[in-house]
């Protein structure tokens, strides 16, 4: 990915959504040629003059300091997610790609936490990568996104298996948007969520592998991507049509692992005495009954359920097959 092309939109995006009267810059009424703000106006909210503040906007953030990339942030009124995105990028252009080409993140989950999600009974839990992959997901992690785990898999016993991802499900497979109610706004979530870690990440091969097929294949995705908008998933409800337990309404809750850079692990819960509480014990009791008995039709788009019913396992990325688009 290109750094100065990335600051520079990303720049240029945030600026064009502070409206003079939210910078409590003076319009007077006046008829103005470009949206939010001007160079000019950011760079005296920031204290720094207009030339340096072109520079920074024109990709160069080799030698600023944090206190003026805190300036800059302050100016455009930068939320948490920005700032530390203006920072991933600040970070990652001051430092040569043959540094930065580090061994990547472990992607196979440890044991303990193995030992973890299958011990959380009545929760559904995975463990996710920056890329959206699902490293491991308990059994009733697994039955919840079983539509996920089943447009994984390879066309062929013989074809290679690649990880679950969630991007790749949500914009690739057409039953996505009958899976997930809110799924035009889950959809800009995850394209927040994967341009932030290509901040951090910029020369992970596999992302930007997946943004190249994604951006091809989705114009959806094509159009997020370039608002470069980008989102921190901590916590929050979402909700599921599922093919076996039908809605359902759930919390989630995300928890970095320390100990396994780039590893986080999400559970979903149901509140208690309602009927999202129900179902997801209807899917439990579903997702532990013997294989031959479970078997159930998928949503719209020919998604289903996978019929077997594996404990948590860290999976292996390797390419798959292709899918229709889902624009």
């Amino acid at each position: 990915m290109d750094r100065k092309n990335d600051i520079r939109d990303f720049l240029i995006s945030r600026r064009a959504k502070i409206s003079p009267e939210q910078a409590g810059i003076p319009s007077y009424g006046e008829l103005r040629r470009v949206p939010g703000l001007r160079r000019e106006e950011v760079a005296q909210l920031a204290g720094v003059s207009a030339d340096y503040y072109t520079r920074l906007e024109r990709g160069s953030l080799r030698g600023v300091s944090d206190s003026v990339l805190e300036a800059v942030a302050s100016a455009l009124q930068l939320d948490d997610a920005e700032r530390a995105h203006l920072m991933d990028l600040a970070r990652t252009s001051k430092t040569p790609a043959r540094r930065m080409a580090r061994r990547p993140p472990q992607q196979r989950v440890r044991p303990g936490v193995l030992r973890l999600l299958d011990g959380m009974t009545g929760v559904a839990a995975m463990v996710q990568n920056g890329r959206s992959d699902v490293l491991a997901a308990n059994p009733l992690g697994r039955a919840l996104y079983g539509p996920v785990f089943t447009f994984a898999e390879p066309p062929a016993p013989d074809a290679p298996r690649r990880l679950p991802n969630q991007a790749r499900y949500i914009f690739l497979d057409p039953g996505a948007a009958d899976f997930y109610p809110d799924w035009r706004a889950i959809a800009a979530t995850t394209v927040a969520m994967l341009r932030l870690e290509a901040g951090r990440n910029p020369h992970d091969r596999a992302l930007n592998e997946l943004v190249g097929e994604l951006t091809t294949r989705s114009g959806l995705f094509a159009a997020l991507w370039a608002g470069h908008d980008v989102r921190i998933h901590t916590t929050g409800t979402k909700r599921f049509h599922h093919p076996v337990a039908g809605d359902l309404s759930l919390q989630y809750e995300t928890l970095d692992l320390p100990g396994d850079e780039g590893q986080t692990l999400f559970t979903f819960t149901a509140e208690p005495g309602s009927a999202s509480e129900n179902a997801l014990a209807f899917l439990a009791s579903w997702a532990a009954s013997p294989p031959d008995t479970a078997t159930a039709g998928g949503p719209a788009g020919g998604s289903t359920v996978p019929e077997t019913r594996p404990r948590a396992q860290p999976g292996t990325h390797t390419p798959g097959k292709t899918e229709p688009t889902h624009d």
